[in-house]
């Protein structure tokens, strides 16, 4: 899942979704599901010496990333007498090489994937079940409970958080100060900042962009979780929709209402998605949006320098009434074990160390990640450029955990032409709701 990175002054891209398409392996034994004092001191002793794990990790090497898997891998060989081999694997490369593994019943050991992938994975069952791993081991525990949606299916755990990362408003900092407009604290300060903006900047410019592609939910579901509502929700083994239910109706309606009844986006860039209003943005065509820290870079050189990071900032999207930061997408990787491994104790032991405090927070923060453990989240707040994110991580949720998400969200854009239907006064709110409830429904029930 795209998911914001962190560095010292701003947020970068993370790596792209992968989808499965290959048949699982066969049955292995679960990992051991015997207490753990924690990730650090978790040693069972030198009784795999000589044995070797094999560890895929995703992306390129950069030295960040080898340097901490050399740190991991030493210690799990003082611990353990194990050593492991390391395979990184290019995002673009990984689907192929985990659909040809799941098809020969082999693979690695452990591996790094993308967190919104887990529902995919286990419908192919490539996934062990680690629900006793994760709940006997006192440093996952401290993770907070709303970090492992997209991991929990159907009461079963199959992978661990390891890093992550939201999305938060980027708005042009100095046409607040030049404008005396406060930080949006509410939906309501949203709309009025929005409206100075344009009264000042021009009825051009998207006072708060209206986001209609691909990544339209990125914007819209802060809306609908602030107001108590959701997409959908696995109920005896089916997904119900929840797309009429009046908590998400209220937030839908506030979102289309934004270019339906306030104005404050244009009616004729009903489709643009992120990246291209994040060129409006460089273009001094938008006032606010919704997106990761990465535009701050793309933003800067897009513009050739002319809107720099001194004009730029980010807040949370607010609660409707005030009270805090709406909860935003959780996006992240995690590390989970393969299905196939021959060894799942000693995988076991390796998910404990690399993902327990100590290295899952370094690999988090060394990798441009939100870290998982409050602690570290919390430190990393005290950064003015990290705060909205550590802010909105703390209350992030997760989209429906179904292997066909991907299809209602991208393929089919069930919401976006809803939402299109609503501005444009083909349909009223209640009516495309229920229209997107129905065809929702389907798309997730799909087998």
């Amino acid at each position: 899942m795209r998911i914001a990175k962190i560095t010292a002054t701003t947020v970068t891209t993370a790596a792209l979704a992968l989808g499965v398409a290959a048949c699982g392996g066969s049955e292995a034994p679960k990992p051991s599901a015997a207490p753990s004092e924690g990730a650090s001191s978790a040693a069972p002793g030198q009784k795999f010496a000589g044995q070797t794990l094999t560890m895929w990790r995703l992306g390129t090497p950069k030295d960040v990333s080898t340097k901490l898997m050399n740190d991991i891998n030493a210690k799990f060989k003082e611990l353990t007498g194990a050593d492991v081999k390391v395979e990184f694997v290019p995002w673009p490369d990984a689907q192929k090489k985990w659909t040809t593994a799941l098809a020969a019943g082999e693979g690695p050991d452990v591996t790094e994937f993308g967190n919104d992938q887990v529902a995919a994975w286990v419908k192919q069952d490539a996934l062990q079940d680690i629900t006793d791993l994760a709940k006997s081991t006192p440093d996952f525990q401290s993770i907070p409970q709303n970090l492992w949606s997209y991991e929990t299916i159907d009461g079963k755990i199959y992978g661990v958080p390891w890093g992550g990362g939201t999305r938060a408003v980027l708005y042009r900092k100095d046409w607040f100060d030049e404008l005396k407009i406060e930080t949006p604290k509410t939906w309501a300060d949203i709309v009025a900042a929005a409206k100075k903006i344009q009264e000042k900047k021009g009825k051009d410019v998207d006072g708060f962009a209206f986001n209609g592609g691909s990544d339209a939910n990125m914007s819209l579901s802060p809306f609908v979780w602030s107001a108590g509502g959701d997409f959908a929700a696995s109920e005896g083994g089916k997904w119900v929709g929840k797309l009429t239910d009046p908590g998400f109706k209220e937030g839908f309606q506030f979102y289309t209402d934004l270019v339906a009844k306030e104005g404050v986006s244009g009616k004729s860039r009903l489709n643009l998605n992120s990246i291209e209003i994040g060129q409006r943005f460089a273009a001094n065509k938008v006032g606010m949006f919704v997106t990761g820290g990465w535009d701050i870079t793309t933003v800067k050189e897009q513009s050739k320098g002319k809107i720099d990071e001194s004009k730029m900032a980010f807040f949370s999207l607010p609660n409707k009434d005030g009270s805090g930061p709406a909860p935003a997408f959780q996006g992240g990787n995690d590390i989970a074990i393969w299905k196939d491994t021959k060894n799942p104790e000693l995988a076991a032991e390796y998910i404990k160390l690399a993902a327990g405090k100590e290295f899952g927070t370094t690999y988090a923060t060394s990798e441009g990640l939100l870290p998982l453990y409050p602690e570290a989240l919390a430190k990393l707040g005290e950064d003015p450029m990290q705060k909205a994110f550590t802010d909105t991580f703390a209350v992030a949720k997760g989209f429906p955990a179904s292997p066909n998400w991907a299809e209602a969200n991208d393929t089919k854009a069930v919401l976006q032409n809803a939402a299109r239907k609503v501005i444009k006064g083909e349909a009223t709110v209640d009516e495309a709701l229920a229209a997107a409830n129905t065809e929702l429904e389907s798309i997730l029930n799909q087998q």
